[in-house]
């Protein structure tokens, strides 16, 4: 086989803003470059798929940063159309997006969804460059002042991300707007494509791992069967390799291969490349995912790790639902957050894995340095939240979804309105444990040590005896004190007691105090009872002024457990 000249291909994701002009700029990119490679397929022309569906591509000499030698860089251009499936192209192509392309429209500045676009872009890729677009639209003498400013107002966004100081280009894919001749020429576009030649580079690509591959377009052949295009998301692909489909749960042989109109053998993570397979009717998959047999899990739950995203203005709360995007899939799904156990919170966590041996502390809601639950006001002013390494969710979707393990996870509020100017991307993580029995909640949920602490305050009511009290208000009147014989309890006073079963029909309790009461506590309990029973005679209006005037604190008694939220049979347990 003849040495095929090297073609290195960066994937470009190309996202912005509704309207500000990424399809016409992936055209004029694509179209400007002498090389270009446009990828013009009969079958593409005849279904009439425009640039919309995501692919087209740029090629040029390969910049001497990248190795000696004769050989092309292929920028592959991801154009992201719309919201939805913007979220679900970056985070399906997370892995293999190198480079970012965020589209400003000049005259517009960041809106809604380039901020969103910028937190993906933070969760999902290395690089970027700001193209600001639409500069034709800027009067010609202010047209200069006009793009600096812009260029300080992003310089000042981008500072405290991971793209600080990135290039910033300004362009006009298409002077005089979609209806202008095609003879007008895009300004800046050289330009731009000079600065991508710059901030390419070699992409890490790992060939292990079960074959994954984003399908993005699907098409018969007269003769030849079936083609699948798309990007391997992992792993790598031989001819005579079995691949599954498996939302049609079908397999089929590869037959033949071909990247950039080139037969192949073989292709790896980060490839584009085209799947011919036989007996296979294109119109059943027109995106989706294909993988090596059986390596997708399909999962009803899962535990996943949990960070917010700091843009996101509501709270995480526990039992709340959101839009969960993992793999190549949205559903809805309901989240339950925990944390380490207190005691671990400045642990180091090992990242991608999940210990089923550990405790874990159920919360209300994610803790961070700004949520404002009255508790947390409360610990503020004691010193400042604790806030521990890493937080975690248990994530329950409202249908089953296909995607592989340890994929991204982005949750976030779909339903929030388009025009609001918020984000509506709430919190990102790894999918860590999946769950694939659908029973899991009798078969899985068990075995996830998430507890909940409790806190219980009664009083005591008279003392006994040296070595007992009657306490009361502890329990409500229906309750089975019977469960609770042998938990520990605390008095204010300072002692420690046992419960040792009930004590008439009303809640109230007996307490063994094992080291006996102090001579104090004796005193202030018996002057308490004396005085009720003083106050009993008399009448009551009495008794509310002799309570102002002689302040006898009620000895109070806590009650501390923890019961796990699964634990079936809800035991409490005392350290």
């Amino acid at each position: 086989m003849a040495a095929v000249p090297r073609v290195l291909n960066v994937n470009v994701g190309v996202l912005g803003h509704i309207d500000s002009g990424k399809t016409a700029l992936a055209r004029a990119l694509s179209t400007t470059s002498s090389t270009a490679a446009f990828d013009r397929a009969p079958q593409s022309r005849a279904r009439g798929i425009t640039l919309d569906l995501g692919f087209s591509c740029l090629r040029t000499a390969l910049p001497p940063q990248l190795g000696p030698g004769p050989g092309e860089l292929q920028f592959t251009l991801v154009d992201c159309p719309g919201h939805a499936s913007l979220i679900r192209t970056i985070i399906g192509g997370a892995q293999i997006i190198d480079l970012m392309m965020l589209v400003i429209d000049v005259t517009k500045g960041m809106q809604t969804q380039s901020a969103e676009c910028l937190v993906i872009g933070q969760i999902a890729c290395q690089k970027m460059v700001v193209v600001l677009n639409k500069i034709d639209l800027l009067p010609e003498g202010k047209r200069q002042s006009a793009i600096e400013k812009m260029t300080k107002k992003m310089q000042k966004t981008l500072e405290n991300t991971k793209f600080c100081g990135c290039p910033i280009v300004a362009v006009a894919a298409k002077p005089g707007g979609p209806e202008a001749p095609e003879s007008e020429n895009p300004l800046g576009v050289s330009e731009l494509i000079e600065v991508l030649k710059s901030q390419a580079y070699l992409p890490s690509r790992d060939p292990s791992g079960h074959f994954l591959m984003a399908v993005d377009h699907c098409f018969s052949i007269k003769g030849q069967g079936t083609v699948m295009t798309g990007t391997i998301l992992s792993g790598s692909v031989s001819l005579g390799d079995n691949v599954e489909i498996p939302a049609l749960k079908v397999t089929k042989k590869v037959k033949s291969m071909q990247m950039f109109h080139t037969p192949v053998t073989y292709a790896m993570q980060g490839d584009r490349v085209g799947i011919c397979v036989t007996q296979f009717d294109p119109k059943l998959l027109e995106r989706g995912l294909i993988c090596t047999p059986e390596s997708l899990h399909t999962v009803h739950a899962a535990v996943i790790s949990l960070k917010k995203i700091q843009y996101f203005r509501g709270a995480l709360q526990t039992k709340a639902k959101f839009h969960i995007t993992v793999g190549h899939e949205t559903v809805m799904g309901r989240v339950m957050i925990f944390s380490p156990a207190p005691a671990d919170f400045n642990e180091e966590i090992q990242e991608n894995a999940f210990d089923f041996e550990k405790d874990y502390l159920y919360q209300e809601a994610y803790l961070s340095k700004d949520s404002n639950t009255s508790e947390n006001k409360e610990n503020d002013q004691a010193g400042g939240v604790q806030i521990p390494k890493q937080q975690w969710a248990l994530l329950e979707f409202e249908k089953p979804v296909t995607c592989p393990k340890l994929c991204l996870v982005i949750g976030s509020k779909l339903d929030t309105d388009i025009h609001a100017n918020t984000c509506r991307l709430a919190f990102h993580g790894v999918l860590l444990q999946g769950m694939e029995d659908k029973n899991y909640t009798e078969t899985f949920l068990p075995k996830l040590k998430v507890y909940k602490l409790k806190h219980k305050e009664g009083q005591v009511e008279r003392v006994m005896d040296d070595y007992s009290v009657i306490g009361r208000s502890l329990f409500k009147k229906e309750t089975n004190i019977q469960i609770f014989v042998g938990l520990k309890v605390k008095l204010s006073t300072g002692e420690d007691g046992i419960i040792d079963g009930g004590f008439g029909q009303s809640g109230k309790f007996k307490i063994r105090i094992p080291d006996g009461l102090k001579p104090e506590t004796k005193v202030m309990l018996t002057a308490a009872s004396k005085k009720k029973s003083k106050a009993g005679k008399g009448d009551t209006t009495k008794e509310d002024e002799s309570s102002k005037n002689d302040s006898v604190q009620p000895v109070t008694i806590s009650l501390l457990f923890k019961r796990y939220v699964f634990d079936t049979q809800k035991k409490m347990i005392q350290s």
